[in-house]
Order: structure tokens, then sequence, then C-alpha cells
């Protein structure tokens, strides 16, 4: 059962950390206006999320390592929703997305992170997996799903445009 979703933590954990070596110029700066550090500070912050994640996602694939994988994934989620957290209600590029966007940080933004520690603590309280073959797909389903999902969340409220818009 917690196969598929010990891949798609892998497989968000890996995205995740490349993600922060290939925008790292934009992401050390959103990294300094979430913790709310200086820039070398925040360079350092990335580069040390960035190899946490990395690290968690190889451990998450070995099965004697997966538990304490799971909860390493689970404290950097935790830490990441108490960052956004603290930003609540502001309009900021959090760093979430593949691109820039600014938007305001609202209860998705946060409750995000949050569910991945929730299913990462899941991992961690389950024994290890016995791998099937149709585990990496079902994993696969569900990132491609978590990126949709990101992508939804991203357009514009259009609740407020048909409010103003009523007869």
């Amino acid at each position: 059962m917690m196969q598929p979703v010990i891949l798609f933590l892998a497989a968000l954990l890996t995205a995740s950390a490349l993600h922060k070596l290939l925008a790292r110029e934009r992401l050390v700066e959103v990294t300094a206006r979430l913790a709310g550090v200086a820039l070398p500070h925040a360079a350092l912050l990335l580069a040390l999320a960035a190899t946490l994640e990395a690290l968690a996602a190889l451990a998450l694939l070995v099965p004697v390592l997966s538990g304490g994988a799971a909860l390493a994934a689970a404290a950097l989620w935790l830490g990441y929703a108490f960052a956004l957290w603290r930003h609540h209600g502001n309009v900021l590029d959090c760093g979430c997305d593949l691109v820039a966007r600014e938007k305001p940080v609202d209860g998705i933004a946060v409750a995000r992170p949050l569910l991945l520690a929730a299913l990462a603590l899941a991992a961690a309280l389950t024994p290890a997996p016995i791998w099937t073959l149709d585990a990496p797909f079902a994993a696969l389903a569900l990132l491609a799903l978590w990126f949709a999902a990101g992508e939804l969340h991203s357009i514009p409220k259009l609740t407020s445009h048909h409010a103003r818009h009523r007869p």
C-alpha cells in the first residue's frame, strides 16, 4: 500500500532538490524572504535543504533507512509549512512552483507541505514495503496529480471575478 506513496515522496524530494539547484538564484531570494535571513544565510539554508531532500529521497528507497528518511522529510516539510504560515496572507513567490509566481500565501499553500509531512509520517510508521511492479506507475500518477493541483492552485480565484459580475 505505501510503496507508491514512498516512491512519490522520493520523486517529489528529488524534483525539489533539482529545482533548488537549477533555480538557485531565484530561490535564494525566496528563502531569504521566507526565513527572514540575509542572502548569504539564505544560500546556505537553500543548499542545506536541497542536500537533505536529495539524501532523504535516496534513503527512502533503502528499506532499512526509509523510516528515518521519512521522518527527515516530514521535518523538512513541517519547516516549509511553518515558514509559509508565518507569511499567510502576504503576496510573494513562495518557490513552490517551477516558475516564479507571486501569489497570496493562503491556507492551501500552507496545507500542501502539511499533507506531505503527514504522508511521510504515515510512511515512517508503516513496515518497509515489499516493492511491486505497479508501484512506480502509481507513484508517477500521484506526482502528476500533485503538480496538476499546484497549477490549479495558481489560477487566480474565479469566485471574486464572478461575484463582481453578478446581476
